[in-house]
C-alpha cells in the first residue's frame, strides 16, 4: 500500500519507517525543510535505538520518502496518516488541535482522489467528527482512528510486536483495508480490534491515565514505605505476582513525564469537563504527581541541610527516560532550575547529551564522560535508569569520600551501599544511612 505520514515527528517518523520496513511505500512529510534535508542524508532528527539503520535500509531500497512537498505525496498515495502535535493549550487542560485542522484542510485542499484519512495523534473524543465536517464530502474520504501505543526507547519492538492493533470507524467496510495494511503484524499474533472512531478515540486516552494512575499509586505507597520501615519493591512484587493486577508499572520513582502521560491525563479531564464528568481519580493522579516533584526537592534539603549554596550536586541523566532524548516534562526540568537558584552548582550527564533547557543557567555544565561529571561532587543524583548507570564504581568516580547518592531508580541495594561506606538514600526503602 501507498502511504502519506503528515507530521515527522515520533509517531510519524517511527510509524512511517516501521511501515515501509513491513513493505509499504511511504511518504513522510514534513514543513520543517532542515529536519527532511537530514532524514534524506539517512540521520533521525531523534533520538531512538534502531531507527537511524531502519530509515537508512528502507529509504536505499525506495520504499520510504522524506519531503516538504506534500500535494505531490497525496497524489502518490491512498491512505493519509495525520501524525501531528497535539499539545495541551497553554494554562489548560484542553487539547490544541489546531496542527490536526490545519493539516486536514490541506488534504482536502490538494487531494482529488478518495483517500482513508487516519488519525495518529492522539486526540479528545469527538475529532474525528470535527476532521469530517471540514472535510465536507464524507463520499471522498473515510476518516479512520487509529491511536499508537508506542513507547520512547521500544517503539521499533512495540511496532513489530503489538499487544494490540485499534482501529476505530464509522464504515465497516474500512476494516478490510486497515487489516490488510497491518497484515504482516497480525499474522505474527497481534490482536486486531475494531471499534467506532470515537470509541478508540476514547482507548487512547483511557489506556495512558490508567498507567499513569498505577505509576502515581505505587509513587504514593512509596512514601509509606519510607515512614513505615517496609521495602516498596516488596511490595510491587507482591502486588505485581497477582495476575489482575500485572508488575508492569510498578516500580516507584520520579514523578511520570515525557510527551504522553501529562498531556493525556488533562485531556481526558478535559474532556470530562466538557460533558459533565467528574473524573475524579484521573485528578487526583495529576495533582499527586506535581506533588511528587516538591516532594522529591523537600528530599534533597533534608539530605544536604538548609544550606545548599555551593553544593556541588550531579545529576545522571536529565531526560524522562532512558532510551530516548525527550525532555518533555522530566523532573529535571524542575529539580536543576531550582537547585541552580539557590545556589547549587550543577553539573549533568546525559548519553543524549547535551541540553538547551539548561543552557541559561550560568552555573550549570553538561560533561561529556560521567567520570568528570561526578568527580567533585557533593551529592550524585541518579535521576535516570540508562543500562551504563547501573553498575558505577562511585568510590572510584566521586574524588569527595564524603558525597551523597540519591538513587531515584532504586539501581542499587542499600547493603552494598553500606558497605562501601556511601551515604545513600533511594525511594521507598526504609533509610540505612
Amino acid at each position: 500500500m501507498k502511504l502519506c505520514m503528515i507530521g515527522t515527528g515520533y509517531v510519524g517518523l517511527v510509524s512511517g519507517t516501521c511501515f515501509a520496513d513491513i513493505g509499504h511505500t511511504v511518504y513522510c512529510v514534513d514543513s520543517n525543510k532542515s529536519k527532511i534535508e537530514k532524514l534524506n542524508s539517512g540521520k533521525s532528527p531523534i533520538y531512538e535505538p534502531g531507527l537511524n539503520d531502519l530509515i537508512k535500509v528502507n529509504h536505499k531500497a525506495k520504499r520510504l520518502f522524506f519531503t516538504c512537498n506534500l500535494p505531490d505525496a497525496l497524489k502518490k498515495t491512498d491512505i493519509v496518516f495525520i501524525c501531528v502535535g497535539t499539545p495541551n493549550k497553554k494554562n489548560s487542560l484542553s487539547v490544541d488541535l489546531s496542527y490536526v485542522f490545519n493539516a486536514t484542510k490541506e488534504i482536502l485542499k490538494h487531494s482529488k482522489a478518495k483517500k482513508i484519512i487516519v488519525t495518529k495523534s492522539t486526540v479528545p473524543v469527538g475529532t474525528g467528527d470535527s476532521i469530517e465536517k471540514i472535510l465536507k464530502n464524507k463520499k471522498k474520504f473515510t476518516v479512520i482512528s487509529n491511536p499508537e501505543f508506542l513507547r520512547e526507547g521500544e517503539a521499533i519492538r512495540d511496532f513489530r510486536y503489538p499487544d494490540r492493533i485499534v482501529i476505530g470507524s464509522n464504515s465497516p467496510s474500512s476494516f478490510k483495508i486497515m487489516k490488510n495494511l497491518y497484515l504482516p503484524l497480525v499474522n505474527k499474533g497481534a490482536k486486531f480490534f475494531t471499534t467506532n472512531r470515537r470509541g478508540a478515540e476514547l482507548i487512547k486516552y483511557a489506556s495512558n491515565a490508567f498507567l499513569a494512575t498505577k505509576i502515581t499509586f505505587i509513587n504514593e505507597i512509596a512514601n509509606l514505605c519510607e515512614k513505615t520501615g517496609i521495602n516498596i519493591e516488596d511490595i510491587s512484587l507482591g502486588m505485581g505476582s497477582d495476575l489482575r493486577i500485572g508488575s508492569r508499572f510498578l516500580r516507584a520513582g520520579p514523578a511520570y513525564g515525557g510527551s504522553c502521560f501529562p498531556k493525556d491525563t488533562k485531556g481526558l479531564v478535559s474532556i470530562g469537563n466538557k460533558v459533565n464528568i467528574d473524573l475524579s481519580i484521573v485528578k487526583s493522579v495529576i495533582k499527586s504527581n506535581e506533588k511528587r516533584k516538591q516532594l522529591l526537592l523537600n528530599r534533597i534539603h533534608q539530605i544536604l541541610g538548609k544550606n545548599i549554596k555551593n553544593k556541588n550536586i550531579t545529576f545522571l541523566g536529565v531526560t524522562f527516560k532512558p532510551n530516548t532524548d525527550d525532555m518533555r516534562d522530566s523532573v529535571s526540568l524542575l529539580m536543576i532550575p531550582y537547585l541552580h537558584k539557590i545556589g547549587a552548582k550543577i553539573s549533568y550527564y546525559d548519553p543524549t547529551g547535551e541540553k538547551k533547557e539548561f543552557n541559561q543557567l550560568k552555573n550549570c555544565k553538561f560533561n561529556p564522560e560521567i567520570k568528570i561529571a561526578c568527580k567533585n561532587a557533593d551529592l550524585v543524583v541518579l535521576h535516570t535508569d540508562w543500562d551504563e548507570f547501573k553498575s558505577l564504581d562511585f568510590n572510584k568516580l566521586v574524588k569527595n569520600k564524603k558525597f551523597i547518592l540519591y538513587d531515584l531508580r532504586n539501581l542499587y541495594s542499600s547493603i552494598d551501599m553500606k558497605k562501601n561506606n556511601i551515604k545513600y538514600f533511594s525511594i521507598g526503602r526504609p533509610s540505612t544511612s
